[in-house]
C-alpha cells in the first residue's frame, strides 16, 4: 500500500532531506585522489551525527557503512573499504538518513579530479535522466510514465537502464510501496497521487545491464564490468506542486 503523508510529515521530510542533501555536498567536497573509501564513510558518519541524525543504511540487512560508494564498475551498496580513490574514478555516493522519524535518500556520481570523457559523458546522461523522470512528475500521471521517460531518453543516449533495481516509496521507512522502475510502459503502475513521497533513482551503463554481487555479499556491480551511474532525489508531490526535497541547490 502507497503511503500518504500529511502536510505536517512531508515538512518534517523536508528538513531531514535538505540536512541529507548537505552532508552529501560536503563529502563530494572532501572526496579526494589517494583516500579510501572507508575514510570518506568516516566523514559521513561524523556529519550525520553532527546533525542529530542517524544512518538509515547503517545496519540495515547487515549492511556495515553510513554511506554506500561505489567505483567505476561498482553500481550500488558497495561498503567502504580500504580501497583507495584514484585520480580519473568516477564515484558514486549513495546514503539515507532518519530524522525525526522520517528518513531521506539521495545519490550523486562524481568525477575525481581531470577523468574521461567517456567517464564525464555518462555522468551527464545520468543526472539528465533524472531531471526529465523528475519533470514528467505530477498528480494523475503513473509510475509508468516517469520510468518510461527515463528509459527512452536513456537508451537514445546509447547506455543500458538497470532493471533488475529501482526507486522506491519512503518516509518512516526507507523502502515503501510503490516499486519505481526506470523502464516500462506509458499509462501503467499506479498514478501519483498528492501527499506522495518517493525516491526516483536512475541507474543507468556503458555496457549491457544485467548486474553481480560484489565479493563481500552486498556491493552490486556491471556484470560485464562496465562503467555505470547513479543519481537519486527523495522528491514530494504537495498541494503547491511537485518538491524535490534532496535539492542540494536549493
Amino acid at each position: 500500500m502507497i503511503k500518504i503523508k500529511t502536510e505536517k510529515e512531508i515538512k518534517i521530510m523536508n528538513e531531514g532531506a535538505r540536512i541529507l542533501a548537505q552532508i552529501v555536498k560536503e563529502l563530494v567536497n572532501k572526496a579526494k585522489p589517494s583516500m579510501t573509501t572507508k575514510q570518506l564513510d568516516k566523514v559521513a558518519q561524523d556529519l550525520v551525527f553532527k546533525f542529530k541524525a542517524s544512518p538509515s543504511f547503517k545496519g540495515y540487512n547487515g549492511f556495515p557503512g553510513t554511506a554506500c560508494l561505489c567505483l567505476n564498475e561498482e553500481l550500488v551498496h558497495c561498503v567502504p573499504s580500504d580501497r583507495k580513490i584514484q585520480e580519473g574514478d568516477i564515484l558514486s555516493i549513495d546514503m539515507g538518513i532518519l530524522y525525526k522519524g522520517f528518513h531521506s535518500d539521495m545519490a550523486v556520481t562524481i568525477p575525481i579530479g581531470e577523468v574521461s570523457a567517456e567517464k564525464m559523458r555518462i555522468i551527464r546522461v545520468c543526472k539528465k535522466a533524472l531531471k526529465r523522470g523528475i519533470k514528467k512528475i505530477r498528480a494523475g500521471v503513473t509510475f509508468g510514465d516517469v520510468g518510461n521517460t527515463i528509459q527512452r531518453y536513456v537508451e537514445d543516449q546509447g547506455y543500458s537502464v538497470i532493471r533488475d533495481l529501482c526507486g522506491h516509496g519512503i518516509g518512516r521507512e526507507l523502502h515503501e510501496d510503490p516499486q519505481i522502475s526506470n523502464y516500462g510502459k506509458r499509462k501503467t503502475g499506479p498514478k501519483i497521487k498528492t501527499g506522495m513521497v518517493f525516491c526516483i533513482e536512475p541507474m543507468i551503463a556503458v555496457g549491457k545491464w544485467p548486474i553481480k554481487k560484489t565479493k563481500d555479499g552486498y556491493g552490486i556491480q556491471m556484470d560485464d564490468n562496465s562503467l555505470c551511474a547513479h543519481f537519486e532525489h527523495t522528491i514530494a508531490v504537495t498541494e503547491k506542486g511537485v518538491k524535490v526535497l534532496t535539492d542540494r541547490q536549493s
